[in-house]
């Protein structure tokens, strides 16, 4: 199924020293992780619909029957909570998934180092819906999703033991030192919306919620 996707997503193309190689746009870690996660925790209770996949020119869309069990601000660090633990168990021990609840931390991850805008995680009333957008500048990108790929980040830093800077949002948006003003002011952005807030009057931050 990944293949398939992956078959219909857009590509740029490389030009190497020798070779000319075909890149995906999109990370194949972090579709494998988001539609794995679609299949495992959707709601079976819900008729009349199922896990689905849509491919746009500008973002891929993930959706999956029910409300998701946490909510979508924790999904990075929260302790695993599955819906289907049959099934979850299932797709371990044939390693489509590792039930640790570590695949959102790898699909943001991995979105992270490919430099694509952080993807939206959405709890519709009856369905969760996870879209990963095409690449964008950081001039292309509205204050929403600034505001979210700060968020993510922080949350990266600290699930990992370490803590956001300036800088290190700075290397996030790829970005050069003379942003440190932009940069600054994505940062008051996010803490003003109540998603990070200053770790001990230094000049590093930590999600709200720790």
């Amino acid at each position: 199924m990944i293949d398939y996707i992956n078959d219909k997503l857009p590509s740029n193309e490389e030009i190497g020293r020798v070779f000319r190689k075909e890149v995906k746009v999109f990370p194949e870690l972090a579709i494998r992780e988001l539609v794995a996660n679609a299949i495992i925790h959707q709601d079976f209770t819900i008729t009349g619909t199922s896990p689905m996949i849509e491919i746009f020119q500008n973002r891929i869309e993930i959706t999956n029957p029910g409300k998701p069990l946490i909510n979508t601000q924790r999904f990075i660090d929260h302790s695993p909570e599955s819906r289907n633990e049959i099934l979850a168990g299932l797709m371990r021990r044939m390693g489509f998934c590792e039930e640790r609840g570590s695949g959102i931390d790898k699909a943001i991850l991995e979105i992270e180092v490919f430099q694509l805008p952080a993807p939206e995680f959405i709890a519709g009333e009856n369905y969760t819906r996870v879209i990963l957008f095409a690449p964008k500048t950081l001039r292309q990108m509205s204050k929403a999703d600034k505001t979210r790929a700060c968020y993510q980040h922080c949350c990266l830093k600290y699930v990992s033991g370490d803590f956001m800077t300036n800088q290190t949002l700075r290397e996030r948006f790829e970005v050069e030192d003379k942003a440190y003003p932009v940069v600054s002011r994505i940062i008051k952005d996010t803490a003003d919306a109540g998603l990070i807030k200053n770790y001990e009057n230094s000049r590093m931050y930590i999600p709200f919620w720790a």
